[in-house]
């Protein structure tokens, strides 16, 4: 994948207990015996994010244990929410006030939960515009510069999700200009559900390159 037009920063989502699936998701590894949180960073990086920002809560050591084991200690900027058992707001809030703090701060971030596992580089590529070739994302076009087409440049501005035959997912790519507004007011474990369904939030049809489906359970 080509680098971003802009920098977008990769931002993951894995500080929760994971309490319907039995362990942190932070912990969880694929049937290949892969950590999906190594997996989810180096999907993100594939696709152009730079830098990528992992959340943690439950277990953090023996999440950062993982990324010491697989060499991404130095790669990756750790987040750590200490209000974690609040839900997925906390785990938001955290890595939107990392991404804040960081001495360049990216145009967006490109938001993806630790749990889906089938994420591949091509869906987040997508959203960011950096795909190559790509004659699927160029729908729906408006008069607004920052979203005239989803393979327009990332900006401030910007709010896009990834859809699946109409059925939102991931990755979210939130501009920066929406951080602040965000920190302040996701709440419980809805993430910024309810701000991208009351804001112009562009939805970019990802179902021809995977199903985006999330891991709840271990069945």
């Amino acid at each position: 994948m080509s680098t971003s037009r802009a920098p977008v920063a990769g931002l993951v989502l894995a500080a929760g207990a994971g309490s319907r699936y039995g362990m942190p998701k932070a912990l969880a590894r694929g049937d290949d015996g892969r950590p999906w949180l190594v997996r989810t960073i180096r999907t993100l990086t594939d696709a152009g994010c730079s830098p990528v920002i992992v959340v943690l809560g439950a277990e953090a050591a023996e999440a950062r244990a993982l990324l010491d084991e697989s060499g991404l200690t130095p790669a990756v900027v750790v987040a750590l929410a200490d209000d974690w058992a609040e839900g997925l707001s906390a785990s938001l809030r955290a890595g939107l006030r990392k991404a804040i703090a960081l001495s360049s701060a990216p145009v967006a971030v490109a938001v993806v939960p630790v749990d889906v596992p089938g994420l591949r580089p091509s869906t987040v590529a997508r959203l960011i515009g950096t795909l190559p070739g790509d004659t699927n994302a160029d729908t729906n076009a408006d008069t607004n510069p920052d979203t005239a087409a989803d393979t327009a440049p990332v900006g401030s501005h910007t709010l896009r999700q990834a859809s699946f035959n109409a059925r939102p997912g991931h990755p979210v790519v939130i501009g920066r200009a929406h951080w602040a507004a965000l920190i302040g007011t996701v709440t419980g474990d809805t993430g910024a559900r309810p701000y991208l369904q009351s804001h112009e939030t562009r939805l970019v049809d990802c179902a021809d390159l995977e199903t985006g489906l999330d891991v709840d359970t271990r069945d």
